[in-house]
Order: structure tokens, then C-alpha cells, then sequence
């Protein structure tokens, strides 16, 4: 007997071994998972227009290789997310290669792969009152902007049809998204596998409708959580939680920030979310299922209060230009007056939870009782124990006038300055307004007609009380240096 040479008997090995490889590779299996598996599903969502979803299914899996197509998937999953594992056998199940494939089956996505291949088109035409379909084989060259068609020895572009028909449907085409795993299974049988990963183009975030009362002490609030879904799936029967704060993400060069729109929240119902504090966030955990339906707008009830004591503030706001140059003399320069509703988020308050970042909209009801809107306000997010406070808009029956009465340059680094701000209260309640003023420099307070406090090292604050029907005037002279 002959015996190979030891390199002949090497190379012979190997190539047998790549061969037996290649056939297991051949021959692995396919598992196509679809929402019909799905055991349960969680969806946490984040108020910076990301989610991460958890997927848990019952498979059967073959032992060996096998790829496993994972379907009924957000649209707009971030491949670099993705993981999977089982649940019931950890060890046994390895992943090899992960793919995300959204090459997804339209008619145009199949011309374009049929390119070199023949196809049967059907045209339709109508002869002595009678139609008919007539097929028609051709080759198609090229499609780019549109087909060319090779038939017989003629080159043809523009030949319409009535529909293609195709002999198969081409591998590398999905009908929707699809999450691809090449695995390595050790134990046959059954397994809970989840598979997690993060989606975009979905988003939350709180509206709040404030019904102040009639005395304007008091008010009613109601939270609502808008959410967004334009992820390319339906999230049905999910358990829903949501985080608020401010999440630190990296973004590719250049990529697009994507933005939901809110929805006005009205009316109120029974709070249905748990909160707990998550690392420096906070996570709202809603207490039964929902549906999240995919383009859908939700809103979701996550608070309600009633009875919270909200204050009423006037204000107005100097600006820093004043203390910079010489006005021109004239006329006084009409001020807006702000007008605030403030309300300190304490338990005492009957409120004391974590309020997200969002919308708040102010209701009133009218002479019969009927609410109607009066401004709104976006707050940032809130803790516990922290003052909301909410520029609804500026005071129609309360007017406030600026005149320029002395300036005086002491020196080069030196100036005087004296202002007269007068206030007219056409309401029949007395008021008091807050008149905030910005001061350059390093200043100090000659006179003032009405006590002042230094809120900051650049700003005076007045509290100047106006009668009802009755007008005020602030006047004060300053001396600052820089």
C-alpha cells in the first residue's frame, strides 16, 4: 500500500476539514421568528426621541448552525445595539454574526435585482371590443431611472406593461425589517430568547393643563405623557416605562435630529404611573399594558393634584441697555408686564412628585363657569420642593411706562443715572408689581422711592403695591462705576 506523503496528507486534511465545513454551512437551518412568538415585550422610552426595546420570545431551535431571522422589529433599530441571549440556556446558544437586513421587497427593489435576467411582462390590449392579455418575454438590461428591455435582437426603453411576472422571489429581499443571527446552538428543543436593542423615532413628553379657580389662589393640575411612535412597528400588549431627565447620547457626524410633535393635553384622569429615581433620572413605570400603535400619537394620564395653591405675579423686566448710553429724550417707553403663575411643587402643596420636562397650559373659567385658555409655558424638568413658575402672557389692564430722568457722567469710568417707572392699575383689585432691574458695574443705591432688594450682584428688585384703579411711579437714582 502506498502512503501519501506527510504534506500531500496535511493539505489533503485541511481541504476535507474547509469541505465538511462548508457543507455544516450549507446545511444550517433557518428559524424565522415572528410577533407570534413573543412571550413579552417591555418598551422603555426616552424623552431625547430613543427607546430600548425588549423582545422575549419561545423558539424551537435545531442544535447546530442555523440562522435565525428575527422579524416584527422597529424600523429604525440601531444595529450597533443589538444583543441577544438565552434566557433558559445562556451557555448553549452563541452568536457568531448579527445582521440588520432593510433591503425591503417593492416592485422596484425587484426590477433592480432582476437586472441580467428574463422576465415575462403582461400587457393588456383591447381588440374588436374584446380585450386580452398579451405575456411577452424579454431580458432586462439595466435599470437606472427606468428599464431597458433586450427582445430578440432589439434593444427597447419605454415599453410599458400592465404587471411583471416574476419566476422567484430573489433571497437577499425581506418584506419588512428583519434582525439576522448566525448561532451556534449546543441544545436543541425549546429556549426563551430576548433580544434587546435601541430604536429612534420614538419620543415622549409631558403636558400639563392647570385650571386655576376662580379666586385665583388655587388651582387643579392635571399631567398627561405624549408619546410618539414612528419607529416602523406596533408595540402591542408592552409594558411601558419612561424616563426623564438628560440623557448624554453620541450622534454620527452630520445625522439628523428627528423632533415629535406635541399634543394638547386636556381634561384629567386618575394617575397610572409609578415613579422611581434611576441613576440622576427618573423612571415612570405604567401599572398595566398598553398598545403603542406605529405613527401614532398616545397620551397616557401621569398625574393629577387638585387644590394646589398658585400665586399671581406681575412683572416687569429692565433691560441692560439702559445703563449703557444716554436715551433719547421724549416720550416714556411703554414696558410690558409679565404676568406669572407660581406654585412651589411640595407635597404640602398636594403635589411633591418629579415633573418632566414639557408643556403647561393655564385654563380659567369665565363669568359662567365655562374654562377657557389664558397662556402657556414650557417648564424644565422639576424635582421635588423646587417653584414652577409660568409666563402666561402680559397684563392688558395694567400698564407700565419707563422715563429716563437725569444722567449725569461723573467720569471717565463713572456715570449717575436716575429712572422713573410709573404704573397704572386699571383692575378693581389692588395689585403689587415686581420690577426687576439689571445694574452694570459696581453700583450703589442713592434714593429710591419704594424699598429695593439687591438680588444679585448686577439687579435691584422692587416691589412696588398699586391700587386698584390707582398708579404708582418708582422713581430711584444710581451711581455706578466701572
Amino acid at each position: 500500500m502506498v502512503k501519501a506523503h506527510p504534506t500531500l496528507q496535511l493539505i489533503l486534511g485541511t481541504a476535507l476539514a474547509g469541505w465538511m465545513a462548508a457543507g455544516a454551512v450549507l446545511a444550517q437551518t433557518t428559524v424565522t421568528s415572528t410577533s407570534q412568538e413573543q412571550k413579552e415585550l417591555a418598551v422603555t422610552v426616552y424623552n431625547s426621541n430613543v427607546a430600548l426595546v425588549r423582545d422575549v420570545r419561545r423558539l424551537r431551535l435545531p442544535a447546530g448552525m442555523l440562522d435565525l431571522r428575527y422579524m416584527d422589529i422597529a424600523a429604525q433599530v440601531n444595529p450597533a445595539t443589538v444583543h441577544i441571549v438565552s434566557l433558559t440556556a445562556p451557555k448553549e446558544l452563541n452568536v457568531l454574526e448579527q445582521n440588520y437586513e432593510y433591503d425591503l421587497l417593492s416592485p422596484e427593489k425587484l426590477l433592480q435585482k432582476y437586472v441580467g435576467k428574463e422576465l415575462t411582462l403582461i400587457r393588456v390590449i383591447t381588440e374588436n371590443n374584446s380585450t386580452k392579455e398579451v405575456p411577452v418575454k424579454a431580458l432586462l438590461l439595466a435599470y437606472n431611472g427606468g428599464p431597458v428591455w433586450k427582445t430578440g435582437n432589439e434593444i427597447i426603453t419605454g415599453m410599458g406593461a400592465d404587471r411583471y411576472v416574476f419566476p422567484d422571489l430573489p433571497e437577499n429581499l425581506y418584506s419588512k425589517p428583519t434582525l439576522v443571527w448566525l448561532l451556534d446552538n449546543r441544545q436543541a428543543g425549546e429556549q426563551t430568547v430576548e433580544a434587546s436593542y435601541l430604536t429612534n423615532q420614538v419620543n415622549w413628553n409631558a403636558d400639563y393643563v392647570l385650571t386655576v379657580h376662580s379666586d385665583q389662589k388655587a388651582g387643579d393640575l392635571n399631567g398627561w405623557v405624549t408619546i410618539v411612535n414612528q419607529s416602523g412597528t406596533a408595540f402591542r400588549n408592552t409594558q411601558l416605562q419612561l424616563v426623564a431627565g438628560e440623557l448624554n447620547r453620541v450622534y454620527p457626524p452630520a445625522a439628523p435630529m428627528a423632533r415629535a410633535m406635541a399634543m394638547k393635553a386636556e381634561g384629567g384622569a386618575a394617575p397610572q404611573f409609578a415613579q422611581e429615581a434611576l441613576s440622576e433620572y427618573h423612571l415612570y413605570s405604567l401599572d398595566r399594558r398598553t398598545d403603542i400603535q406605529d405613527n401614532e400619537t398616545k397620551q397616557i394620564s401621569l398625574l393629577a393634584a387638585a387644590g394646589a395653591a398658585i400665586e399671581k405675579v406681575f412683572q416687569v423686566d429692565g433691560q441692560q441697555y439702559y445703563y449703557q448710553s444716554q436715551l433719547s429724550p421724549g416720550q416714556p417707553v411703554k414696558e410690558p408686564v409679565k404676568v406669572l403663575i407660581k406654585f412651589k411643587n411640595s407635597e404640602a402643596n398636594s403635589l411633591g412628585v418629579p415633573l418632566p420636562a414639557g408643556t403647561m397650559r393655564v385654563y380659567q373659567g369665565d363669568s359662567k363657569g365655562r374654562l377657557q385658555f389664558i397662556g402657556e409655558d414650557r417648564i424644565d424638568h422639576t424635582p421635588k420642593d423646587e417653584t414652577v413658575s409660568l409666563h402666561i402672557g402680559n397684563a392688558f389692564d395694567v400698564v407700565a411706562e419707563r422715563k429716563q430722568a437725569d444722567y449725569q457722567r461723573l467720569g471717565p469710568h463713572s456715570v449717575e443715572v436716575a429712572y422713573e417707572i410709573s404704573l397704572r392699575n386699571h383692575k378693581p383689585d389692588p395689585i403689587t408689581v415686581v420690577i426687576n432691574e439689571p445694574i452694570g458695574g459696581d453700583w450703589t443705591m442713592l434714593d429710591s422711592s419704594f424699598k429695593y432688594e439687591k438680588s444679585a450682584a448686577f439687579a435691584a428688585r422692587f416691589m412696588v403695591p398699586v391700587a386698584a384703579n390707582g398708579e404708582a411711579v418708582l422713581k430711584y437714582r444710581v451711581r455706578g462705576h466701572w
